[in-house]
């Protein structure tokens, strides 16, 4: 059985050399209501838009969030938008950047244009000069690479075929590395899987894996069967074709191919799934996980990557309960992100005509007090919600030393609780937007606030509906606990 525990320790302590195609991932995110009349195009009335660290550098991120440490080598242009990712990156922790400024070229810059309320890609617009990197400036990318070599466990080349991994790159890379006894992973472009000769193992998706093998991979059998003549012409190990809905195929040189279905997951985006697999490959593999146990891993921080929206990144907390979805079907079930579509579940719970509670609080560390307040507050309604302030909102309120447990941990000790329907994290200081959203019949609070200091009581009051207060439990005090633990008097 996988111990994920064990094998998550041990992928935080490795470090990944990552090289490839470094791009500014822009998001514009609007309403579409009309046609333009300037031209039969949809006109997008933008509401907000979102900057991250995309191609290469979302398998950065990944590592990083995965638990990892990655030594990033990558080519941007001298402009604004390499600008932009020199500071975003030097913000990331667990990036080690290497940024070869190439002047005779943009840096690769995609905007894409989503309607929220179709969820929908509505255009996109690509700045990018990709072709291979001049002779000087592809010297400088591999001295880098030879450079950095000695301190990582293991190398992953991310092609996106921008013009960073030529040839002569890939060449020299896989050979230093095979040289040194570090396994090389390729996330590749090329349909000549020729030009990564030497790697241990190739990652395409199935249509890559199609052209390059000339083979219909149409099912498993097909694929495993191209996937052994591929790898004798790659000299790989083993070929993992990752199939999107259809889950993912590990043909090894030597064993039996292994299939998994992929996760049933609603999917919101791709944006960036491929980055996250290569991450945690990488991130196993370094760690000492077999092909299967590789496969596995991969596949669940698939599943959750396409669950979000944007270019996204999947945590170590994320996997596992993606990996071990008994322990954490609470939170799977009842935890609401801040700023996450509360829509659907308030409709519903409203279709049954069921009376709404709410209350609120930090929760850091969970007493008797807290479980009295929310049994109370459940008696009081059919079905609970609970506020709860997020990380950075509880410590504007309680101070830099707080909270002693994280808002995901807090938030899953309250999910957990029978009295409890749904946590939602909210990050403002006080409740009050989630209060006018929610519009509960009837908030509750301890008995030390009076209804006048309770935050929202106007807004309740002021449709008819009711403010508790709960006579609180002497003696129980987070601070007071906390001041305990902490060696202090309480």
């Amino acid at each position: 059985m996988l111990d994920f525990d064990a094998l998550s320790h041990a992928m935080a302590l490795k470090t990944v050399l990552c090289i490839g195609d470094l791009m500014l991932d822009e998001f514009v995110y609007g309403e579409v209501s009309r046609i333009s009349p300037e031209a039969p195009a949809p006109v997008i009335a933008a509401r907000r838009s979102e900057t991250n660290i995309g191609g290469a550098g979302n398998v950065a991120r990944n590592i990083a969030s995965l638990g990892g440490k990655c030594i990033f080598v990558a080519l941007v242009g001298a402009d604004d938008a390499g600008e932009k990712l020199k500071a975003a990156l030097g913000q990331e922790r667990g990036i080690a950047a290497v940024l070869v400024r190439d002047p005779a070229r943009p840096t690769t810059r995609k905007v894409r244009f989503v309607s929220e309320h179709f969820s929908t890609h509505m255009l996109r617009a690509d700045w990018e000069k990709a072709v291979p990197a001049a002779p000087e400036v592809e010297q400088g990318l591999i001295d880098a690479i030879l450079r950095e070599l000695p301190r990582a466990d293991i190398v992953l080349l991310s092609d996106y075929a921008k013009g960073v991994l030529t040839a002569r790159v890939i060449r020299n890379t896989i050979d230093a590395a095979r040289k040194a006894g570090k396994p090389v992973i390729v996330d590749p472009k090329s349909a000549n899987f020729a030009i990564y000769r030497g790697a241990t193992l190739l990652t395409p998706n199935r249509k890559e894996f199609s052209e390059a093998t000339r083979s219909r991979a149409d099912s498993n059998t097909s694929i495993a069967g191209a996937a052994q003549d591929a790898m004798t012409l790659a000299d790989c190990e083993a070929i993992l074709v990752t199939q999107s809905e259809d889950g993912m195929t590990l043909v090894p040189r030597k064993g039996e191919a292994v299939h998994v279905p992929a996760h049933p997951v609603k999917v919101r985006d791709v944006s960036g799934a491929g980055d996250t697999v290569a991450a945690a490959l990488a991130l196993v593999m370094a760690a000492g996980g077999d092909w299967e146990t590789c496969l596995r891993m991969a596949n669940a921080a698939a599943a959750v990557a396409v669950s979000k929206k944007g270019t996204a990144i999947v945590t170590s907390t994320e996997l596992r309960r993606k990996i071990l979805p008994h322990a954490y079907l609470a939170a799977e079930e009842k935890i609401v992100p801040a700023g996450g579509d509360l829509a659907a579940q308030l409709g519903e719970w409203r279709k049954q005509d069921l009376r709404i509670g709410f209350t609120n609080g930090c929760f850091d560390i969970l007493h008797p007090g807290h479980v009295k307040l929310l049994t109370a507050a459940r008696g009081a309604c059919d079905r609970l919600i609970v506020g709860l302030n997020t990380d950075a909102s509880v410590k504007r309120l309680k101070g830099e030393d707080r909270p002693v447990q994280n808002e995901q941990a807090r938030a899953e000790v309250l999910a957990a609780l029978e009295a409890v329907d749904l946590v939602v994290l909210f990050a403002d200081d006080t409740p009050l937007r989630l209060i006018a959203e929610i519009k509960p019949s009837v908030l509750v609070k301890g008995g030390d606030y009076t209804r006048e200091t309770v935050v929202g009581h106007e807004v309740v009051e002021g449709y008819g509906g009711e403010v508790m207060l709960v006579d609180i439990l002497p003696g129980h005090s987070t601070t007071t606990l906390v001041k305990r633990a902490r060696g202090g008097k309480g």
